[in-house]
């Protein structure tokens, strides 16, 4: 899970809430980014584009809804696990990454980048955008939502709870007829092991304080 000290709760000051706003926007940028540039690789994209682009093989959706529609799934198992009503916000999060994924893949602008740079930069990309998500402490993305609860609950490290519902993904888009290879493993592998240092060390380094990534755990 991630690491952050128990701070008073207090109502965010507006320069507080104009940088928390701002790292979240970053993030979701940063993340889309890191996203496509796995798809641009096509050497395998993370597990959710897995499934996402698996089951518009068979369904005339796009990215960002479908990605909604995990989000959504997601929050009814956190509501039903801790009897709370979630936090609306991740589902904005999955449908502006999504739908910013579909923009990228559209204009294509990492055309001419080489598969294997493709991949390395995708991979500190998302790491990093699902790390200033986490840290805006809104919107956190409604599967790492999902991830804090499960780890809390049973104890598993964040990384481990994240990485057994990726692979569920990954596995069920892989039948779905999404890309698969080694992109992917990448993701499971450095991304999610990727998250929570790049936290710690950015919220040691004074990037942002505790405030951000204690609302996002306490909204679990």
């Amino acid at each position: 899970m991630v690491d952050a000290a128990p701070s008073a709760v207090r109502s965010p000051t507006p320069g507080r809430s104009r940088w928390r706003s701002l790292t979240y926007l970053s993030g979701c940028l940063v993340f889309s980014a890191g996203a496509y540039l796995f798809v641009h690789s096509r050497l395998g994209t993370d597990p959710l584009d897995v499934f996402s682009l698996g089951l518009l093989r068979h369904v005339p959706l796009t990215v960002g809804l479908v990605q909604a529609g995990v989000a959504v799934l997601c929050l009814a198992v956190v509501a039903l696990w801790t009897r709370r009503r979630p936090a609306l916000s991740p589902l904005l999060t999955f449908f502006a990454c999504g739908s910013l994924i579909d923009l990228l893949m559209w204009g294509d602008p990492a055309r001419g980048l080489g598969a294997w740079p493709a991949l390395a930069l995708g991979v500190a990309l998302c790491a990093e955008g699902s790390a200033l998500i986490l840290m805006s402490g809104f919107g956190v993305r409604a599967m790492d939502l999902l991830a804090l609860v499960v780890s809390a609950r049973w104890r598993w490290p964040f990384w481990l709870a994240k990485g057994a519902m990726e692979t569920a993904l990954l596995l069920t888009g892989w039948a779905l007829g999404g890309p698969v290879g080694v992109g992917t493993l990448c993701f499971l592998v450095g991304v999610d092991l990727l998250i929570q240092p790049l936290v710690r060390l950015q919220v040691r380094a004074g990037m942002v304080d505790h405030s951000g990534v204690d609302c996002a755990r306490r909204n679990r």
